[in-house]
């Protein structure tokens, strides 16, 4: 078994590496680390559990430790679910001193010697973990992107071959990507919420990254225009986003190229059945009706229009974050690169 532990194991993105991990195939938590104020409690009563299955058994009673380099010895890889001021320092740190990080964290998403990464559409970019070691990092990081982005590129990646170069996005996020003190009731309740921070800018210098190539240095990026506004909905789960393209095409070959999209691996445990799945239903996707898709880890599409026009959606906590993450990992231990 490969030994793990979450930083910020108690708020929103943390509870889901918690439920993704306790009984996890590949993975042993055997850590969990969070703020001052809750180390050395059970995590137990440290946590306010709010997900919609119980708090599993097999963590309730791990001690909470802080965050840090200490805490995270004799562990082989790292879920990093920080605020990204804190994640800047630590999870450099917890890296150099010989831990794998996985983070969901923005801190790093952008640095050129470590790979942004959805395992399903990029993993050569794994390939800048040895950029790190050559650098004289004895561990790693590994970032997976924002939870907008990761839903546009996914489904992006199956009309990538259609010569896109100009891509505009709409995006409706669910309230829980703020966390769970996020957004003020009165402030969303009967409202749309037009302004987000820094999400535009991730979408578009995330996308260019991620659809770039790796020269066995750095990243290239993909030469892409990219275009986003981005909104709070009242909905609690679930990111959906309208997306324009000058992708060259019929309706219908794209929708083929939606049903008929593979991904280059599989058989690990968190990947789901179909990463992109496409639903021929004019209403669809909902958030309400298939976030939960491949428990969570399937972007639904839809509403193929003239023009390269449809619309995509993803659990925001799950495919948009931890479970991002998890497979990142997954990948990399298949791939023996730690």
């Amino acid at each position: 078994m490969i030994n793990v532990g979450v930083l910020g194991a108690t708020g929103a993105v943390g509870q889901r590496f918690v439920q993704l991990l306790a009984d996890h195939p590949w993975f042993n938590l055997e850590c969990l680390m969070a703020s001052e104020r809750s180390a050395g409690k059970e995590y137990r009563n440290a946590v306010n559990w709010r997900l919609d299955t119980p708090l599993p058994e097999s963590v309730g009673g791990l001690k909470v430790k802080p965050v840090g380099v200490e805490s995270s010895k004799g562990l082989d890889i790292v879920f990093s679910a920080l605020p990204a001021d804190l994640a800047t320092t630590v999870e450099r740190d917890i890296a150099n001193a010989g831990v794998c990080v996985c983070s969901n964290a923005s801190s790093h998403r952008m640095d050129k010697d470590i790979p942004l990464v959805i395992a399903e559409v990029n993993p050569e970019h794994l390939g800048l973990i040895e950029v790190q070691h050559d650098a004289g990092c004895d561990g790693c990081i590994v970032t997976n992107p924002n939870c907008s982005t990761i839903m546009l590129v996914s489904a992006l990646n199956a009309i990538k071959h259609r010569n896109i170069t100009d891509i505009k996005v709409a995006t409706m996020q669910a309230i829980s990507g703020a966390g769970f003190d996020g957004v003020a009731a009165m402030a969303i309740y009967d409202n749309v919420i037009p302004y987000i921070g820094s999400e535009e800018k991730k979408m578009e210098t995330e996308t260019l990254k991620i659809m770039g190539k790796f020269d066995g240095a750095e990243i290239v990026d993909a030469p892409l225009k990219v275009s986003a506004s981005c909104n709070r909905v009242p909905v609690i789960d679930g990111h959906t986003l309208a997306v324009w393209t000058d992708a060259k095409g019929s309706v219908e070959e794209i929708i083929n190229d939606f049903k008929n999209y593979k991904v280059p691996f599989g058989g690990l445990p968190t990947q789901p059945e179909k990463s992109v799945l496409y639903l021929d239903q004019e209403d669809r996707p909902q958030p309400r009706l298939d976030r939960n898709r491949g428990n969570g880890m399937t972007v639904s599409v839809g509403r193929v229009r003239e023009g390269g026009r449809f619309i995509a959606m993803g659990h925001n906590t799950i495919r948009g974050a931890a479970g991002a993450s998890v497979l990142n990992a997954e990948l990399i231990v298949s791939r023996k690169l730690i």
